[in-house]
C-alpha cells in the first residue's frame, strides 16, 4: 500500500474520530437531560423531543455508514480504493459488505428517533449551550469531509510521507 492508501488511512481515522466522538457526545448530551440511553429503543421519539439532537445524531451515524455526502464515504472510497490498487480486492469486499451491514444498523436508529413515538413525556430542560456548540462543529466537520476532502486527503498523504 502506497502512500495515498496510508493517507487514505489516516483520513478514515479522522473522520471515524469526528463521527464517533460527535456520536456518543449525543447519547451523553441525552442522557444529561435525565433520558437514560442504553438500548436502541431509547432513542424512540428523539426527533419530536429534541430535533437538533435527533438531526446531528442522523449526521453521525449517516458519516459513520459511509453514505455521501458524509465523510464517512469519502474515507471508505479511498481506503476500499487503496485496498484495490494494492491488490487486496477481497479485503475491500469485505469493507463493503460490513458496511452495509453496518447502514443496517445506524438506520435502525434513525428510523427509531423519527418514526417510533417516545414511551415517555420529554424532559423540560435545555442542554449545555458549549456541548451544542461541541456537537454542531462535530456534525460541520463530518459533512465538511465529505464535501472538500481533498486538503484534510493532502494534509493526511503528507503526514505520512514525512513518517517514511
Amino acid at each position: 500500500v502506497g502512500d495515498a492508501g496510508k493517507g487514505a488511512v489516516l483520513f478514515y481515522l479522522l473522520t471515524y474520530a469526528v463521527a464517533n466522538l460527535g456520536a456518543f457526545g449525543v447519547v451523553a448530551s441525552i442522557e444529561r437531560l435525565e433520558r437514560p440511553i442504553g438500548e436502541v429503543k431509547d432513542f424512540a421519539g428523539l426527533a419530536t423531543d429534541r430535533p437538533l439532537l435527533a438531526a446531528l445524531m442522523t449526521t453521525f451515524l449517516l458519516s459513520l455508514g459511509g453514505i455521501p455526502p458524509f465523510g464517512g464515504f469519502v474515507a471508505k472510497w479511498y481506503v476500499f480504493t487503496a485496498a484495490i490498487q494494492a491488490g487486496y480486492t477481497w479485503l475491500a469486499v469485505v469493507g463493503v459488505l460490513t458496511s452495509v451491514v453496518a447502514v443496517y444498523f445506524y438506520l435502525r436508529i434513525v428510523v427509531m428517533m423519527y418514526m417510533t413515538p417516545a414511551d415517555s413525556l420529554p424532559v423540560p430542560t435545555s442542554g449545555s449551550p458549549p456541548a451544542r456548540a461541541a456537537l454542531v462543529a462535530s456534525a460541520a466537520i463530518a459533512l465538511y469531509l465529505g464535501i472538500l476532502p481533498a486538503e484534510v486527503l493532502g494534509w493526511a498523504s503528507a503526514s505520512i510521507r514525512s513518517l517514511f
